[in-house]
Parts: structure tokens; C-alpha cells; sequence
């Protein structure tokens, strides 16, 4: 069934030709950067405004790209609703991963993608890897990469859910993720129900 969203939502997010280069640097430069759903949630009440910041760290390590991953409502961004750590790596000439670890106390480093060298004081042994919970993309056309978490993997505790389901299709300008968690029925109890979020990139590599 995740296959088929996939491939109806890739003609909206069909994008311009790049030049030829290294698949990896280039989703890394799509997946760095500040992204908004403002026009999304001033379109579509639904939707709220959120604002979603994926900086860079750890730029010496050599087993993958490593972010700061912070999410937040426009109207509180002092108190984010999640704040991860994601490491992106290919697996062959085609996959990619994106596993995601959670931090420990996380909102002391509320603000960090702002410093020039945020989490310098933490390392990978710090985090704790959210099992099942990684996103798996496959390149697509010249430049975009789609994927999604594998099967019901991915543990969740948030409304009464016991597994989450996530969505993600990555373009030069722009993100679309669309989570949800699901109770033991199998029925949504939490994220947006008619579809996901759009995330415009404001700011940072690749924009255009």
C-alpha cells in the first residue's frame, strides 16, 4: 500500500534536470537547510505552520552525513516537538538510509542548529538509535529521492499508537513527510489524515 501513495504523489514533486554528480552529497545538500509549511497551512487549514530545521554536524566523520534535525511551531519555536539526530548513508548505487537516534535530555539543545558547531559536545555513542524506524530511499528521475520506513517497525507510544508509518519524498526546494502513528488495530490516531506536509526550503544548501 505505501507503495502506491508513493507513486501517486511523485507527479507533484517532479523538478527541473541537475547536473551529474555524487547521488549522496546531492541528497545531503537537499536534506540540509530551514523548511516551512506556510503556504501550506495559509492554503489549507488543516495543516499547521511548522518549521523544520536539518543542519549539518560532525563534518569530520566518515561513516555518513550527520544532522541536527529540530521541528517546531511557528507560534512556539522555543519549544520544539522533536528534535533528532539522523544519519544518511547509501547502501548501494541506488538506496539510501536514513536512520534516525534520539538525544538524551533533548531540549537543553533547543536553538543548536543555529551555532556554527552544534552538538560538538555530543558523539553517536550519545544517541539511541530508533530501531525500525529508518527511512529507506530510492533516487528517482534526476533529482529526487522517495522512500519510506519499512513494514511496522517503527515503535511509537504517542496517543495510544504502538507503531508509526512515515512518508518522505525529497526534492532540491522542497520536503514532503507524512507520519502517523497507528493503535494496535490498526487505526490513526495521530499525524495529518489527508495527506502530509509540505515543507518549503527558505534557507541553506540546494536552495534555489
Amino acid at each position: 500500500m505505501r507503495f502506491i501513495i508513493i507513486f501517486i504523489l511523485l507527479g507533484a514533486f517532479l523538478g527541473s534536470c541537475t547536473e551529474p554528480r555524487d547521488d549522496l552529497l546531492t541528497l545531503r545538500d537537499y536534506m540540509a537547510g530551514s523548511f516551512s509549511s506556510a503556504a501550506q497551512a495559509a492554503a489549507d487549514s488543516q495543516f499547521y505552520d511548522i518549521r523544520l530545521e536539518m543542519k549539518p554536524i560532525w563534518p569530520t566523520r566518515t561513516d555518513g552525513y550527520w544532522f541536527y534535525v529540530e521541528q517546531a511551531s511557528a507560534a512556539n519555536l522555543a519549544q520544539p516537538y522533536r528534535q533528532r539526530v539522523y544519519r544518511l548513508t547509501q547502501e548501494n548505487d541506488s538506496t539510501f538510509v536514513s536512520t534516525v537516534f534520539t538525544l538524551p535530555d533533548p531540549l537543553r539543545f533547543t536553538g543548536a542548529w543555529q551555532e556554527s558547531e552544534p552538538l560538538k559536545s555530543l558523539t553517536p555513542n550519545s544517541l539511541t538509535e530508533r530501531e525500525g524506524c529508518a527511512i529507506i530511499l530510492n533516487k528517482y528521475g534526476t533529482d529526487m529521492f522517495v522512500g519510506s520506513t519499512a513494514g511496522l517497525a517503527c515503535d511509537s507510544d504517542l496517543r495510544e499508537a504502538v507503531y508509526a508509518t512515515s512518508i518522505v519524498i525529497i526534492s532540491p526546494d522542497q520536503m514532503y513527510s507524512w507520519d502517523r502513528g497507528y493503535n494496535i488495530n490498526g487505526e490513526q490516531v495521530w499525524g495529518a489524515e489527508k495527506g502530509g506536509y509540505i515543507f518549503k526550503k527558505t534557507g541553506g544548501a540546494g536552495q534555489k
